[in-house]
């Protein structure tokens, strides 16, 4: 099935562009980036800006605006069924542009590998202010918060 990704949060402030692959199953349903409870996203951030961790939508656009932070995923449409990353297929990849060219971005942290990958294959001349993070996905064996916390 084709499905469509989520608008880019971010405002003029937003100095740390945060991108994920594809909005998971859940998130879908819960129309918002990291929408599953499980995913470790929301823990990690709110640890790392030393803040509550937030539950409503709201509360999450307020706390990554406040914190120059923006979000997207590098995907804005593509064939996928479930979750997983390796099963994107005929993508749309995000037209960074849109985000850069209206907020002073400094650092692009890509959450996860397939992120990372179709990033530096269509954004090369970004690459000398991305990183590649370890995902926070539930499904991620390898996560190390400490990666993350030492970005903020």
């Amino acid at each position: 099935m084709r499905f469509s990704g989520f608008e880019p949060v971010f405002d003029g402030k937003s100095k740390i562009l945060i991108l994920g692959s594809f909005p998971s199953v859940i998130s879908r349903a819960e129309n918002f980036y990291y929408g599953n409870k499980q995913n470790r996203f929301w823990g990690m951030l709110s640890k790392a800006l030393g803040c509550e961790k937030p539950t409503t939508v709201e509360e999450k656009c307020e706390l990554v605006l406040k914190n120059g932070i923006a979000l997207w995923d590098i995907v804005t449409e593509c064939e996928i069924k479930g979750s997983m990353d390796a099963d994107i297929k005929d993508y749309v990849v995000a037209d960074l542009y849109k985000v850069i060219n209206h907020a002073p971005i400094q650092k692009i942290l890509l959450n996860g590998g397939k992120a990372f990958e179709i990033f530096a294959r269509h954004y090369p001349e970004l690459i000398n202010i991305a990183k590649k993070m370890p995902s926070t996905s539930s499904a991620n064996v390898r996560y190390d918060q400490a990666e993350w916390l030492k970005e903020f």
